[in-house]
């Protein structure tokens, strides 16, 4: 399993992805789980996957084969004129993959599922954020959901519905999304670090902040010690019940 976030903020679009994959408690793997592409000037794009690790290797290889040479491996999301014909295109590719390795054709709950947030820009349009599902059908980020996760959604989720706010900085934004990663690896052993950080910029067409943050990292410790003190305090706090 693992778990991946993208958001929305004013200042741009920001993504973390865990690197574990795993097949049992003695089968576990480092792989990276974000890859962008990007041109100078032009366009900027960022994929995380959550599913069955070949089927999201296949994808990205499929992807990154098709900018290599564009007037023959057509079509691109190199090329692609919108963020929405890029989730278009990367939803096809998705959808093919699971299709060629499913003995009985494409379904959502094969084992060869996967999920896949994409996000970017590209010149003339603003950014956007969208996530496809196995059948390649997909969503956008907006105003009422800014935010997409993946994998083991459900014990980070609340952190983030109760601090996400759309005005805040880069560093709110890095602290929230750590501290919703410290709660989902706490809680379950099929996500873990190092984690992979990403964000961008609106208008630059190029990547922001880049970091991989592994587990002795002194921020991420700051973070996680500090948030498990944080909860005790607020805990502590709370009057009791009168019985």
């Amino acid at each position: 399993m693992t778990y991946c976030v993208g958001m929305r903020i004013d200042r741009g679009l920001i993504f973390m992805s865990d690197t574990r994959t795993n097949a049992g408690v003695d089968n576990i793997s480092t792989f990276r789980k974000m890859t962008t592409f990007s041109e100078p000037g032009e366009r900027f794009i960022t994929l995380m996957t959550a599913g069955n690790l070949a089927t999201t290797q296949a994808v990205i290889s499929k992807l990154e084969e098709r900018t290599k040479a564009p007037e023959d491996r057509a079509p691109s999301i190199m090329r692609a004129p919108t963020m929405f014909q890029v989730a278009r295109l990367i939803g096809e590719t998705l959808k093919e993959t699971i299709a060629e390795n499913a003995l009985t054709g494409q379904r959502a709950d094969t084992t060869f599922n996967a999920n896949i947030i994409v996000g970017g820009q590209i010149k003339g349009s603003e950014p956007r954020l969208f996530m496809i599902y196995p059948e390649g059908n997909f969503i956008e980020a907006g105003d009422d959901t800014p935010y997409f996760q993946i994998g083991e959604t459900k014990y980070g989720r609340p952190i983030l519905v109760r601090a996400y706010e759309k005005s805040m900085s880069w560093e709110a934004a890095v602290k929230l999304l750590l501290v919703s990663f410290d709660s989902t690896i706490k809680a379950n052993l099929s996500v873990g670090l190092p984690l992979d950080l990403q964000t961008y910029d609106s208008d630059s067409f190029e990547p922001g902040i880049r970091r991989r943050i592994v587990a002795d990292d002194p921020y991420f410790q700051t973070i996680s010690s500090g948030w498990g003190l944080a909860l005790k305090s607020a805990f502590d706090s709370l009057p009791d019940i009168n019985l």
